[in-house]
C-alpha cells in the first residue's frame, strides 16, 4: 500500500496527512505528488472534481516554499470566491505543523484594501480568482517578480467562464515561474492551447478517462412533456425525502421563478444566481452548508466552484447546452468516495442529446418512471415511520408524562393513535396527492430513432390543456401565475424587512404568514432585497396582512408595511 511517507513528503506534512485522518493517497495523489515533488516539472493533470486535487498540488508546494522568504512565491488561481476559499482552508490544515508559511485568499466581493494589508504582512502562497488578480497587478500592490509556481485549478471552468485573456494576462505577468501546473476536469481545445503556449514539455496525468462521469454516481432520468416539467421536479423532491441537493437550471430567471414557486409550497429552498451580492451570495451558501436549505437552485456560472459534501442529488431541470457541463454538474455528488445521483428531467425530443451525454461521459443511464402520487404517498410516509421510530427520546423527562398519556388516551386503540398521527402529518398532502394524473410520456418509436438521426425532420407539438393545483381553492387559482406576468387580482405590499434582518424567502414567508394568519395561497410573488422587500398578496387579503404586521416590533425594530401602489 502506498503512504503519504511513501511519495517524498516532508515528515511534517505526513504528520499533518495523519492528523486529518488521511491514510492512503487518492489516485491523482499518488501520480502527481512525486512528479511535482521534483520542482520543475510543468504538468497537467486530469481528474474528476472530489479526487482530491487540492492535496494533490498543495501538498508539494507546501514542501517547495522557502519559509524563510516573506515574499510570494507560489500563485493559485481558481475561477470562484468559494473555491479559493476552499483551497486556503484546506492547505491551511496540510501546513499546521508549518507555522512559518502564510497563505492568503484575495478575490472580489470584499475590501481589496484589507487584502492589500495582508499582502504587505509577507505571504508565501497567493490563492487568487482572475479579477481580483489582475486588479492587484494592476495597481501594483502585488509583485509576481519572484513566483515561482504557478497552479491552475479548474481550468476549464475558468475558461467557460470566459477567463482566458485573464489566464493569459496573469501568465505574462510571472515570467520567472518554474513550473506551472494546470489541473482540470476536461480538456476541451483551449486548454491544450493554452498548455502548449505557456508550457515546457508538460507530463500529462490522467486520472480516469476524460469527460467520463464519476463511476459513483448513479445517471438516472425522467421524461416529461415541458408542461408538466416543474410538477415532475416536485414531485421527485417529494419522493426523496431526504434529498439535500442542487438543481439546475439553463437561466437565472429559471432558477428565480423555480424558487419562488416551490418557497411558496413550503420548501426548504433558495436561489443562487448571478443577480446576488456578494453577502447574499454568501448568506445562502452558508445556509446551505448548515443544511437551514434542504435544495439549492443554481446556474451553472453561480455554482462554480461548490463544494458541499454529503450532498445526495444533483438535479439538471433542463439539460445543459454544451454537453460537457453535465461533467461539472454531476460532480457536485458522489464526492470523496461516497455515492451520488444525478437526476435530468427531459422532453422526449431531448432523447437525443441524452444519448449523445451518456456516449461522453461513458455511463449508463437509467429511465425512471415518474413516481405516481400514490408512490411519493407510500415512501413519505414510510419515512415519516423511521423519523418516528427513531426519535431520540433519552433527553427530558418524559417517564413523568406517560401516566397522563396513558390516561388521556386509554379509551383509544394504539391503531387509532397511529391513524391519528398519520393524518396530522400527512392531511393536506394526502388530498394533494389523492387525485394525482400519471406525468409520464411515453417514448414513440419515432423518439427512439430521431435520438439516434435514423429519422429527419420535425415533430408535432404536445398539446396539453391546463391543469389546476389540487390543493389550490377555486378563489385562489389566479395564484398560479408566480411568474411575476400580472394575470390575478393582487397588490403589491411594501415592507421594511429583507435579508439584512436575518430573512431568507421560506423563512420570510413563514414569518409573514404566521404574523398575518392567512393561508399561503393568497400570496403572490416575493422580492426580497437586504433592506426592503415587496410581497404581492391577494387584494382581498391585503388589508388583515397590513392590520396584522404594520407597526409591530421584530427585532427592536418597527416594522412598516403599506400598498406600494400609494408610495
Amino acid at each position: 500500500m502506498t503512504t503519504f511517507e511513501g511519495l517524498g513528503l516532508d515528515p511534517r506534512l505526513v504528520q499533518a496527512t495523519d492528523a486529518l485522518g488521511f491514510k492512503e493517497p487518492t489516485p491523482i495523489q499518488e501520480q502527481a505528488i512525486p512528479v511535482l515533488l521534483s520542482g520543475t516539472k510543468d504538468l497537467v493533470g486530469l481528474a474528476q472534481t472530489g479526487t482530491g486535487k487540492t492535496a494533490a498540488f498543495g501538498l508539494p508546494l507546501l514542501q517547495l516554499i522557502d519559509e524563510g522568504q516573506k515574499h510570494p512565491q507560489a500563485l493559485l488561481v481558481c475561477p470562484t470566491r468559494e473555491l479559493c476559499m476552499q483551497i486556503v482552508s484546506e492547505i491551511e490544515l496540510f501546513k499546521k505543523f508549518m507555522p512559518a508559511i502564510h497563505v492568503i485568499a484575495v478575490y472580489g466581493g470584499t475590501s481589496i484594501g484589507l487584502q492589500i494589508r495582508d499582502l504587505k504582512r509577507g505571504v508565501q502562497i497567493v490563492v487568487a480568482t482572475p479579477g481580483r488578480l489582475i486588479d492587484l497587478i494592476e495597481r501594483k500592490a502585488i509583485n509576481l517578480e519572484q513566483i515561482k509556481y504557478v497552479v491552475l485549478d479548474e481550468a476549464d471552468e475558468m475558461l467557460n467562464m470566459g477567463f482566458q485573456d485573464d489566464i493569459e494576462f496573469i501568465l505574462q505577468n510571472t515570467p520567472k515561474r518554474e513550473a506551472t501546473w494546470l489541473f482540470s476536469a476536461t480538456m476541451p481545445p483551449e486548454i491544450r492551447r493554452v498548455s502548449k503556449k505557456y508550457m515546457q514539455q508538460p507530463m500529462e496525468i490522467t486520472v480516469g478517462k476524460v469527460n467520463t462521469a464519476n463511476k459513483s454516481i448513479d445517471h438516472q432520468y425522467y421524461v416529461a412533456s415541458a408542461h408538466h416539467r416543474y410538477e415532475t421536479l416536485k414531485r421527485i423532491i417529494d419522493f426523496n425525502p431526504g434529498i439535500y441537493g442542487i438543481i439546475f437550471t439553463r437561466t437565472k430567471a429559471d432558477a428565480q421563478n423555480i424558487a419562488e414557486k416551490l418557497t411558496r409550497e413550503g420548501y426548504d429552498i433558495d436561489a443562487l444566481h448571478g443577480d446576488l451580492t456578494q453577502q447574499q451570495r454568501d448568506k445562502v451558501m452558508g445556509e446551505f452548508r448548515e443544511k437551514a436549505l434542504q435544495l439549492l437552485i443554481a446556474t451553472d456560472v453561480a455554482a462554480r466552484g461548490i463544494d458541499v459534501k454529503e450532498i445526495t442529488h444533483v438535479v439538471n431541470y433542463e439539460l445543459p447546452d454544451d454537453l460537457e457541463v453535465y461533467t461539472h454538474r454531476s460532480g457536485r455528488t458522489g464526492r470523496a468516495g461516497s455515492t451520488g445521483i444525478c437526476l435530468s428531467i427531459v422532453h422526449s425530443r431531448e432523447i437525443g442529446k441524452l444519448r449523445q451525454i451518456e456516449r461522453m461521459v461513458q455511463s449508463p443511464f437509467h429511465k425512471l418512471e415518474i413516481p405516481s402520487g400514490k408512490d411519493v404517498c407510500r415512501k413519505q410516509f414510510f419515512h415519516f415511520m423511521d423519523k418516528l421510530l427513531q426519535a431520540d427520546i433519552s433527553h427530558g423527562d418524559y417517564e413523568s408524562y406517560v401516566p397522563m398519556l396513558a390516561e388521556k388516551f386509554a379509551d383509544i386503540s394504539k391503531e387509532d393513535v397511529l391513524k391519528r398521527v398519520a393524518a396530522m402529518e400527512f392531511d393536506r398532502f394526502l388530498k394533494y396527492y389523492e387525485n394525482a394524473e400519471d406525468l409520464n410520456v411515453r417514448e414513440r418509436a419515432r423518439d427512439y430513432k430521431d435520438s439516434r438521426g435514423d429519422v429527419g425532420g420535425g415533430e408535432r407539438r404536445e398539446r396539453v390543456p391546463a391543469r389546476r393545483d389540487p390543493r389550490e381553492p377555486r378563489d385562489a387559482r389566479v395564484a398560479r401565475d408566480f411568474s411575476g406576468s400580472g394575470t390575478g387580482d393582487f397588490t403589491k405590499l411594501f415592507v421594511n424587512l429583507g435579508t439584512k434582518d436575518g430573512f431568507y424567502k421560506a423563512s420570510f414567508l413563514q414569518f409573514i404568514l404566521d404574523m398575518s394568519d392567512l393561508r399561503k395561497e393568497v400570496l403572490g410573488r416575493i422580492d426580497m432585497k437586504e433592506m426592503n422587500s415587496w410581497v404581492e398578496v391577494d387584494r382581498k387579503s391585503a388589508s388583515q396582512m397590513i392590520r396584522a404586521i404594520d407597526g409591530k416590533n421584530y427585532k427592536g425594530r418597527r416594522i412598516r408595511m403599506n400598498d406600494a401602489n400609494s408610495r
